[in-house]
């Protein structure tokens, strides 16, 4: 079950570095004001949400603790990023404010679940 739990975690960071990656490649265009979502970021942070919840299930299979609340308050960051990349996907450009939001929780969900123990 570790192994399997291992590989989830993987996963789970190659979504966020999608997500991530796409916003930290679009940040000279966010100066400008060109600035749009990528289609890296949509696939990052939809893989997030699913290895999160894959995560969530092994780990709770495997009678380890889950602290629901830093989860709750990691989904419900996900989800406001989703909604926001998701609607603006298709955009030829995205505000400068609602861009540096999508980057600004995208880092916040990285420090809770690091700094959070």
């Amino acid at each position: 079950m570790d192994v399997l739990i291992h590989l989830f975690v993987g996963l789970h960071i190659i979504g966020i570095a999608a997500l991530l990656g796409g916003f930290l490649t679009q940040m000279k265009a966010m100066g400008r004001g060109t600035a749009r979502f990528v289609p890296g970021m949509l696939h990052g942070a939809l893989t997030m949400l699913v290895t999160g919840i894959v995560l969530v299930g092994l780990n709770q299979a495997d009678d380890h603790h889950v602290n629901t609340v830093k989860i709750g308050l990691k989904l419900a960051l996900l989800i406001v990023i989703l909604g926001l990349v998701y609607v603006k996907r298709d955009d030829e450009k995205v505000d400068k404010s609602m861009f540096g939001l999508v980057g600004l929780l995208t880092m916040a969900n990285i420090f809770i679940a690091v700094l959070w123990t």
